[in-house]
């Protein structure tokens, strides 16, 4: 049963609201990305054709620069961690496409972890949409054939889909056990 999101709500405010400036992070020569079949692993074909147009969607930001330069933030976000759950990493919002349209290939959030060598790596998204424009009163938007779960306290929907690093807590899993910040 996934943790109640009370423990997540100073983590989360932290990522987003609390920016510092960018020491040129660089995601571009970390360690190397998990395969489409080992981050897909036991769902239907259909989940891993959305999760492979994911990647080929997302593929250049495996270079930070690349990234910003497509709208996500210019300063580095602080990074999500939970003592017992592990992390989410580094969340780079692009607010020109936080509303109500999910989109595959255009993730709200890039979701990056810090790797052995000190660079960031790639390693999965978030989708949002806020519940100014679909009140959390509304039926769930779906999206990789998923119900989005509200975020109260932020007022959003959301949805992580960790396409890049293999979660042995599960593709739509908010934690994942091997993200240290």
């Amino acid at each position: 049963m996934p943790r109640p999101l009370r423990f997540v709500t100073p983590l989360v405010v932290a990522s987003l609201i609390v920016c510092v400036p960018s020491a040129r992070a660089s995601a571009q020569s970390g360690p190397t990305p998990a395969s489409l079949d080992e981050v897909t692993d036991g769902f239907s074909a259909a989940i891993k054709a959305d999760v492979a147009k994911l990647r080929a969607a997302t593929d250049a930001f495996h270079d930070l620069a690349k990234a910003q330069a497509a709208g996500y933030p210019t300063t580095t976000p602080n990074c999500v961690a939970d003592s017992t759950m592990g992390g989410m990493g580094r969340h780079y919002l692009d607010r020109t496409i936080y509303d109500d349209k999910l989109d595959i290939e255009h993730p709200e959030m890039l979701i990056y972890a810090p790797a052995a060598d000190g660079k960031y790596q790639l390693v999965g998204v978030e989708y949002v949409v806020p519940f100014r424009l679909l009140p959390d009163t509304s039926k769930a938007p779906r999206l990789f054939g998923q119900e989005l779960r509200p975020h109260q306290q932020y007022k959003y929907w959301y949805l992580h889909v960790w396409a890049w690093t293999k979660n042995k807590a599960g593709l739509f899993s908010d934690w994942n056990p091997a993200v240290k910040c």
